[in-house]
């Protein structure tokens, strides 16, 4: 057999190999197990499976070796199923070959791995243990490895413990089983025992400490990791450098990234990519655009993943990007990358930059759909305010009997609560439960923001109270449901709940605390929980500078709140000064119009809304010509109106109507008479009500906090044609 060594290595197509069999079996050495195996071997390696299992299956006495090299075939071939299927066939027969073999267990752990089939894997543990191979290194070190890549912890703690022998392999696999799955600082611990131990970590160790230093988001201890692995000398590996860069990145350190990555002299595929990512996850689209033009100008080689990255860059930018969208959209055709992946990140681009009709294009030229892009359809039509074609496809996935989960459902309440389709999101969420669709926190919390949007606030309580547990986003959630009711007492009830709970309030949930107030004219309230902002750590944002201006605005306060929007060091955007714009229509604060007007032409805001309120100030007061000037200078600027509308259930059946709509579907008589005797009942009620819109062609509009009840149950769909209006 050692003469015949050369000549497998020598052998380096199919053809060449099939001669030397040849040889083998007129000499009759094919009976022999050691020649058998190396044939097996080589033609696995030549991607010829089917003349491996021949060789098998024709030895008359194949050993427990050569069943162990086919495996390891049927495992290079990705055959997972094929290979515990294998195994379970001959253990089933009682065959010898699978008996006290060192090499065989190796591959069935990955196969397991790969399957992800913890009982089998369990079983064969088993088989080890009764087999007496626990003490087996090489054994122990895949048993770790199979119960980490499976997510069970505890089954991996309790071979690295059991282990005689722990050496770097061991600890590395070990640490990375915690960091994998979601325990960053268990993995930290770790290999603070390992240090204790006396044994170093190495450039694979590292990789994953880079990886727990971003999940933990400690910028102190990045900085650490990265001088430790300048001082051992390994930042030569691509990988640990790639690590570094996503590591700073996570950590909201961009410049650090930079550091790592302009320090490369030689910059591959996957460190520009890792670039372009960090800068997009840090907010900065810009920059990782002409990161990515800076690549293609170096003639690096451009992949899938970085075209997806770049879309997703695209998508975080907005219509804004569009066109360099559209651009990277071209690439990817003219390069053929036509997989799942890219396809359905174009989808997501388009849809994000509100070209939801080319998301549909490209979603309507997918022959064979997966999950994730009927789910990515669904959400871009969601997110882009048409509900009925997001339900619609929804309803197409769910007839045809194709495969639902837990993004598909969440997508389809979303779609109801941007609508109010009270009757669908409760078959939906009746569907849910019959399905058998894992609930999760998300799904609750949507559920919760959707009933309460359409008006079953007591629904929306009944689903947050049974919540096993509760994130900040659950809390927020029902903290806006109430103030979206009127229910202010309830709201800052919840609030001082949410805090007695150990539960630290954020951005949105004092955007939401803060929106209550609004609705509910609470002045006092709103002062409060802005101010106390900084208390829990939020620095107030743009958004909820709009909201306290506008709650002060509304109240008549409009020197308190212009005194704000002066003490303030962030840039005032065109929210801010559109709320205290609103806030001097509403008073007849004429005096800061001028000003307020010229704020917004130096920002140069693109959004109608602004521009369409300060004409109507200017017709309310009677001003025609610089009513006529502002609508003159947003069909200069290239701004259209884009129509509002608002939809209604009633009896089970969606009305949508707009401003100015005289479609018989519409009943826009009956809506106006509807809301003419709206307004006399709440005269009658005592509540000052000033109806605009009549004149002035806007939709109509209550300027009374005491109205919202009637307002808000208007808009539920309480009223119907039987009703005594």
């Amino acid at each position: 057999m050692t003469l015949y060594m050369p000549l497998f290595r020598s052998c380096s197509t199919l053809r060449s190999l099939t001669q030397l069999h040849a040889h083998i079996v007129v000499t009759g050495l094919h009976h022999d197990p050691l020649p058998s195996t190396k044939l097996l071997d080589s033609y696995a390696q030549m991607g010829s499976l089917h003349s491996s299992r021949l060789i098998f299956y024709a030895h008359p006495s194949p050993d427990s070796f050569m069943f162990a090299v086919l495996v390891k075939s049927y495992l290079t071939h990705h055959l997972f199923h094929q290979v515990l299927s294998l195994y379970n066939h001959h253990i089933q027969k009682g065959s010898h070959l699978t008996q006290n073999c060192t090499f065989l267990y190796p591959s069935l752990l990955k196969a397991v791995s790969c399957v992800g089939d913890l009982v089998t894997g369990a079983k064969l543990h088993g088989r080890i243990v009764a087999s007496g191979l626990t003490t087996d290194h090489v054994i122990a070190t895949s048993l770790l490895g199979m119960y980490g890549d499976l997510g069970c912890l505890s089954g991996a703690r309790k071979v690295f413990d059991e282990m005689r022998v722990r050496d770097l392999v061991s600890w590395s696999s070990v640490i990375s089983c915690y960091i994998e799955n979601g325990w960053p600082m268990a993995g930290l611990e770790m290999l603070r025992w390992m240090v204790s131990e006396g044994i170093g970590p190495d450039s694979v160790t590292m990789v994953s400490v880079a990886e727990a230093c971003g999940k933990v988001g400690c910028l102190r201890l990045a900085k650490s990791v990265h001088g430790y692995v300048i001082r051992k000398e390994m930042d030569g590996y691509a990988s640990l450098r790639n690590c570094l860069i996503v590591m700073y990145s996570q950590c909201g350190y961009l410049s650090g990234a930079k550091g790592v990555f302009e320090s490369l002299a030689d910059r591959s595929t996957a460190c520009w990519t890792s670039m372009i990512s960090s800068c997009n996850q840090n907010g900065c689209f810009e920059e990782a655009i002409h990161v990515f033009r800076q690549m293609q100008e170096s003639e690096v080689e451009v992949n899938g993943v970085t075209m997806i990255s770049v879309l997703c860059c695209c998508a975080s930018a907005g219509a804004g990007s569009i066109q360099f969208g559209q651009q990277i959209h071209g690439h990817v055709m003219k390069r053929g990358f036509g997989d799942e992946f890219v396809q359905n990140s174009l989808m997501d681009m388009y849809s994000k930059c509100g070209f939801v009709d080319l998301a549909y294009t490209i979603f309507d030229k997918i022959r064979e759909k997966s999950i994730v892009t009927w789910n990515c359809m669904i959400c871009g039509f969601s997110q882009n305010g048409i509900s009925v074609e997001a339900l619609r496809l929804f309803d197409e996935m769910y007839f045809n009997c194709l495969d639902i989960n837990e993004v598909t459902f969440l997508s389809a309440i979303q779609a109801c609560s941007n609508s109010g389709y009270l009757e669908k999101g409760k078959w939906i969420h009746h569907k849910l439960i019959v399905s058998g669709v894992q609930k999760d926190l998300y799904i609750d919390t949507a559920l919760v923001d959707m009933y309460a949007k359409c008006g079953d606030l007591k629904t929306a309580e009944g689903i947050f109270d049974s919540m096993p547990e509760k994130s900040v986003v659950s809390w927020s959630s029902m903290i806006a449901a109430y103030g979206i009711h009127g229910q202010i007492t309830a709201a800052t009830t919840l609030f001082t709940k949410m805090v007695e709970s150990d539960i630290k309030p954020n951005e949105v949930t004092f955007m939401n605390i803060l929106s209550a107030c609004r609705h509910a004219g609470s002045v006092e309230e709103g002062k409060f929980y802005f101010n106390s902002m900084r208390d829990y750590g939020v620095v107030p944002n743009a958004e909820h500078f709009a909201s306290i201006i506008d709650l002060l605005s509304r109240a008549g306060d409009i020197n308190g709140a212009y005194e704000i929007i002066k003490s303030t060091c962030l840039p005032i955007d065109a929210s801010i000064w559109g709320a205290l714009l609103n806030g001097c229509r509403i008073h007849g604060r004429m005096d800061l119009i001028k000003g307020i007007q010229k704020e917004l032409r130096e920002i140069r805001t693109d959004d109608t809304g602004y521009y369409t309120l300060l004409s109507n100030i200017y017709a309310e007061g009677g001003n025609w010509y610089e009513s006529k000037n502002v609508r003159s200078r947003m069909e200069g600027m290239g701004l259209k109106k884009v129509p509002g509308y608002s939809s209604i259930e009633i009896d089970k059946k969606t009305y949508r109507f707009g401003a100015g709509d005289t479609s018989s579907e519409c009943q826009m008589k009956e809506i106006y008479t509807f809301l003419e005797n709206f307004q006399s009942l709440a005269q009658e009620q005592g509540c000052d009500v000033e109806c605009y819109g009549k004149m002035y062609g806007t939709s109509m509009y209550f300027e009374d906090y005491n109205v919202y009840k009637l307002q808000r149950e208007t808009s539920n769909g309480i009223w119907s044609k039987s009703d005594p209006f």
